[in-house]
């Protein structure tokens, strides 16, 4: 894929000519990432905007006890950090390839200069801050008031939810499952193993299978 194709397919720059999108691209960059390799990490002076061409990327916070929590997965074709290209701040969070990943650069100054020929890309901008600020605070609220056990049923609701079915293949590792929920792999092995006990779903290697998507339903609505 060209990087003129990379961009136009990215819903932020969607409104852009073709001329301006070639344009763009001629001053971009576009790199690889392997699976694991980080993009940029949180407290990194902004270079600019990262374009996802292909693959996904999980976004997450640090503890200094080096405890992750994992904010949110995007998957091409997005864009990822957008909210220090205005703020004149550093990168807030890390970001980090899940599998082969394909992302463009385009520079702050570059950047800029499309949202102030083109409003519609700086709305565009303020559309995608909004809902990443209902992520945030959707993950606050989880982690402050519901238990593990409720956000792992929610969770694996979700999973179903976006498997269009009941059974679907786990999207990620434990790991990655703990950085979500604000745990760690222990306790999110356990509690799987636990739902599985009480026929809530059954797992087979990668696959899970919701067995009794009402009790998960309920379990994750139980209040703690």
């Amino acid at each position: 894929m060209t990087t003129s194709e990379a961009l136009r397919r990215t819903p932020l720059l969607a409104d852009l000519s073709p001329g301006q999108i070639d344009a763009l691209a001629e001053r971009t960059l576009q790199r690889r990432y392997r699976p694991g390799e980080v993009l940029f990490y949180e407290g990194d002076p902004c270079h600019g905007l990262f374009v996802l061409a292909e693959g996904s990327v999980k976004i997450f916070k640090t503890s200094p006890s080096g405890r992750e929590i994992m904010l949110a997965v995007e998957s091409a074709p997005s864009s990822v950090a957008e909210v220090p290209l205005f703020d004149g701040g550093p990168y807030p969070a890390t970001v980090c390839a899940i599998g082969e990943v394909s992302a463009c650069l385009i520079s702050k100054q570059d950047f800029r200069r499309v949202c102030l020929a083109q409003p519609e890309v700086a709305l565009k901008i303020l559309a995608v801050m909004g809902q990443r600020l209902r992520q945030l605070v959707s993950v606050v609220e989880s982690v402050s008031f519901g238990s593990v056990r409720q956000r792992l049923a929610t969770t694996l609701l979700d999973f179903a939810r976006q498997a269009a079915g009941n059974s679907f293949t786990m999207p990620v590792t434990h790991q990655e499952l703990a950085s979500r929920l604000g745990t760690v792999r222990e306790v999110v092995s356990r509690n799987l193993s636990r739902f599985q006990a009480e026929g809530l779903i059954q797992i087979e290697k990668r696959t899970v299978t919701l067995l009794d998507p009402a009790g998960l339903e309920r379990e994750a609505e139980t209040e703690y």
